[in-house]
This record gives structure tokens, sequence and C-alpha cells, in this order.
């Protein structure tokens, strides 16, 4: 049984990664870190070739010459998810989200393009859907989330696209389909309803930017006056800083857009365009000519239904990975690591949280491979930059605490920018794929 604390001991935090200071110095750790290797001939299993899984991937080519490499994942080509509100909103074609997984995958490394159906921690071992056993010495774990869309009675994932119904989250596919849907509300209006759930999601700026977007071209359109968008939010607010979560609802306010927290989402009748909610004051049934739904999320089921899980606390019931926050390695399993999406850890389901935890994970991985312990402490950084319109976003940077960690000293994370949505729409997706290289 893991314990609920997941806090790093005090004894092993020689580094402190992911702080504002950090990230000015990255450069410099990043030099430490590939001095980092081992001559060890041990089987380092991957699963999931994604953000995650290529950067370590590729970090691990490097580090373990002697080592053998085998990642495991079926999805090719994968996806730059950051990218999708662009798609959905009209700005980005589908296909500049896509990427080809062969074009980063190390060639030494084994790509067994099956999925994970069990994994077996007490004994080293991982079955996949065809029945193959794969046993290893060390497991890094980083298949992302699975989108829970069936816990939304009537949804129907196929019909994303059509009669008023959108989701960016699901593929670039339904990111396409869902401007379809948007840009026909935008142009004949109606009553827009944009939603949250209650549990962890990757992202979790993603549907605020899909309102801001989608509210920008309203106002392009010049259809104000017909077409009105409602947020709904499980949560007690729509952004997890109260600055930022004020700061939004106001600035929704005075785009007449109005905003109702505790209301989840519990079912939809998509023929009849109705969905409903739960809300203290009971369910509520509402009628829409466009609905953004986004999925509760949870861990991919081969790591809910492991000894990997967590049982118990704060992400027991989305069966999140049980990973020490600080060095993200296993509370049980000392020789698994979590990295990305899956994690169970209070922040950091986003790419950026990735680009600077996968270095730490392979560094605290080659450390416990030489017989030591974790040296490397992440403090849950992570960045979202908050679209606000198109050509304005707030670049909202923090850590597990809830701190702002902004990198960039001119600019003020409080304040929209336009280098802010630059840094989106321009810079961000070069980096991520060096990100994929193991080379940032």
């Amino acid at each position: 049984m893991v314990s609920k604390d997941m806090r790093p001991d005090a004894g092993r935090r020689k580094f402190l990664f992911g702080s504002a200071a950090a990230v000015a110095s990255l450069a410099g750790i990043e030099s430490a870190i590939a001095g980092m290797r081992s001559d060890k001939s041990v089987h380092v299993v991957i699963i999931g070739s994604g953000a995650a899984g290529m950067a370590i991937a590729n970090r691990l080519n490097r580090a373990l010459p002697k080592g053998k490499l085998t990642v495991i994942d079926p999805r090719a080509p994968s996806y730059y998810w950051p990218g999708l509100t662009l798609v959905a909103t009209g700005l980005w074609p589908e296909s500049k989200t896509l990427i080809d997984t062969a074009d980063y995958m190390p060639a030494r490394a084994e790509w067994v393009k099956e999925s994970v159906k069990v994994i077996d921690a007490a004994n080293n071992s991982v079955q996949t859907d065809t029945g193959r056993n794969i046993a290893y010495d060390y497991l890094v774990v980083a298949p992302g989330v699975e989108y829970d869309y069936a816990a939304i009675e009537g949804m129907d994932e196929k019909a994303i696209g059509t009669n008023g119904l959108a989701s960016v989250y699901h593929s670039p596919a339904k990111a396409t389909a869902s401007w379809t849907a948007i840009h026909k509300f935008v142009n004949e209006g109606g009553q827009g309803i944009y939603t949250m759930p209650s549990t962890p999601i990757r992202c979790a700026g993603a549907p605020l930017k899909m309102t801001f977007l989608t509210l920008d071209r309203i106002k392009q359109a010049g259809t104000q006056a017909k077409a009105k968008i409602d947020f709904h939010s499980a949560l007690g607010n729509v952004f997890s800083l109260p600055f930022f979560s004020d700061y939004t609802i106001n600035r929704w306010k005075e785009d007449g857009v109005p905003t109702h927290l505790k209301s989840d989402l519990k079912a939809v009748d998509l023929g009849a365009r109705k969905a409903r909610f739960a809300t203290g004051q009971g369910d509520v049934e509402l009628t829409y000519d466009l609905l953004h739904v986004v999925p509760p999320m949870r861990a991919p089921a081969f790591v809910r239904d492991s000894e990997l899980s967590w049982k118990e606390g704060n992400f027991a019931e989305g069966g999140w990975l049980a990973v020490d926050q600080g060095t993200l390695q296993h509370m049980d399993f000392k020789n698994v690591f979590g990295c990305g999406d899956v994690n169970g850890t209070p922040r950091g389901k986003t790419a950026a949280t990735v680009k600077l935890s996968a270095p730490l994970v392979v560094a605290n991985l080659l450390s416990v491979i030489e017989g030591k312990e974790p040296e490397l402490i992440f403090n849950g950084y992570t960045s979202c930059p908050l679209l606000t319109k198109f050509g304005s976003a707030m670049l909202v940077e923090f850590d597990y605490e809830g701190n702002l960690t902004p990198t960039f000293s001119f600019i003020d994370p409080k304040k929209e920018s336009w280098f802010a949505w630059v840094m989106k729409e321009q810079m961000l997706k070069p980096t991520y794929l060096k990100m994929l290289e193991g080379r940032v």
C-alpha cells in the first residue's frame, strides 16, 4: 500500500529542479545531466511514445550505451497536443499537429507496436494485448491519460463535429471536426455551452482557451447579438490559481458569458441537443446549439488496475500512477518511474512539465541503476499559455505550491501580451520537437 505522503525526503534535496532559477540555468543543469551515464547492461522498458516517452528514450539512448531499450506503444503518428486548440478554432490545419513517431524513435530501441494490457510490477513484467510478456529491469510509465467520454451518459465520440457537438481533446481529426461545428455556431448563432469536468485533465487551460478563442471568432464575425456562450465548471473555479480564475471569470462577464461553478456535465441527448448537469440544487437540463465537451480523464486501465496506482488519497479515484512528487520514482517499486500526464501528482499534465521533468527522470533512473538514491527533486513546474484572443495570451508558469515561476523577467504573467501569443503559436512546437529528441 503506497503512502499518502508524497513529499520528497529533505535529505535527498541536492537540486531544486523546476523553479524560476532552475529554468534560467537550464543549460547548466543540462550540462551536468549530460555527463551522467551508466555502462550497466540493463533492460529499460518505456510505456508510451509521446512527449515523455520519446524524450526519455532518446536521453537513455545516449546515457545507457550498453543497455537495452524497449518502447511499447501502437500509436503512429503521435500528436502535438498543445496545437489542438489552434486546430479546433480554425487557425492551424490538423496536419501541423501530426508527428511521425518513427522520426524520433532511437534506432537501437525495440519498438513494440502493441498495447499494454497488464503491468505485473511484482514480477518486473509487462503483458501486451497480443499476449506477449516483456520482462524488464527498469520501467518508465509514460502513456498519457485516458479520455473517459463514456462517463457522460449518451455521449458518442464518433458524433463530434456533427449536430453542434465539439471536443478539442479527442484527436487532431476531431479537433478539425470541432471547428466545423464551432464555425457554424459562430456564424449562425444560438446557445453555446462549454464545459470542464471535476477530474484532473490534460492542459487544464484548454477549456478556457477554447472559450476565449470562440468569443474572439464571434467578435470577428460580428455575431455577438445572436451567439451566446455559458461556461459550466464542475469545480469551484475555472483555474487552480485564484488570480487567474477570477481574471477569467471577470473577463467572460464583460463579454456576457455567465460562469456556472460546481455544474458537472452528466448526460447528453445528442439528437435533441440537450445536456444534463448535476448541481448543488439538483440536476438541470439545458438546450444547446453548440456543446463543447471536455471528458473526465483518468489513468489508462493497465495503470489503474495494477499495483502501481494510488490506492488511497486524492489520486486514487483516477487510478493515477503513485510516484513521489519530487523524484518521480514509484512509491513502492523503486525500479519504476513515471513521467507526464499519468503521474498522480498535484499538478503537471502539460508538455512544459514533461520538458523539465524528463531529464530529471533520466538522471534519477541512472542513479538508481548505479545503486544510488535519486538526487534531483522536481517542484512541479508547469506552464499554461492562456490564450485570451487571437494575438494575445498570458504566460502562466507555476509550481506544485501555486507559486508563480516566470521564466522571462520582461513578461508579466498577470498581463496579456503579444509575445506570450507568439511563444505559443510559433515557438513552442520547434521546442517540443527538440524535446522529443532529448535535446531540450
